[in-house]
C-alpha cells in the first residue's frame, strides 16, 4: 500500500486545514487508517484513527473536538479536518494504514505516507 498525504501549509491560529491521504496498491476499504504527527525534536504521536467502515473513530485528547477524521472508500482517501488550530499543532502529519484492527500506536500500522507539514503561526 502506498500512501500520499497532502493539504498541509501555513495557517494562522484559529484557522482550519483539511489534510488528505490517498491510498493505492491495496484494498483501501479493508484498512484501518490513522493520522500521526511529529513536531520538531519530538516523538511521533497519535492524532486520530478510523476503522475500515468509518463506524469507529478515535482521537488524541489534545485534538478531540477540534479535529475530525473521515474516509471515502470509493475514492481511497482518508481526511483530517483540523479546526481551531493552535501553534502547538505545528508538526509534520503522517497518514498510516493497516489491515488489522484500528489502533492508536505506531506499532499498530505497517504502511506510512511521506508526511505533510502543517505550520500554525501568525
Amino acid at each position: 500500500v502506498q500512501l500520499q498525504a497532502s493539504g498541509g501549509g501555513l495557517v494562522q491560529p484559529g484557522g482550519s486545514l483539511r489534510l488528505s491521504c490517498a491510498a493505492s496498491g491495496g484494498t483501501f476499504s479493508r484498512y484501518a487508517m490513522g493520522w500521526f504527527r511529529q513536531a520538531p525534536g519530538k516523538e511521533r504521536d497519535f492524532v486520530a484513527a478510523i476503522n475500515w467502515s468509518a463506524g469507529k473513530t478515535y482521537y488524541a485528547a489534545s485534538v478531540k473536538g477540534r479535529f475530525t477524521i473521515s474516509r471515502d472508500n470509493a475514492k481511497n482517501t482518508v481526511f483530517l479536518q483540523m479546526n481551531s488550530l493552535k501553534p502547538e499543532d505545528t508538526a509534520v502529519y503522517y497518514c498510516a494504514a493497516d489491515s488489522g484492527y484500528v489502533g492508536t500506536t505506531l506499532s499498530d500500522y505497517h504502511y506510512w505516507g511521506q508526511g505533510t507539514l502543517v505550520t500554525v503561526s501568525s
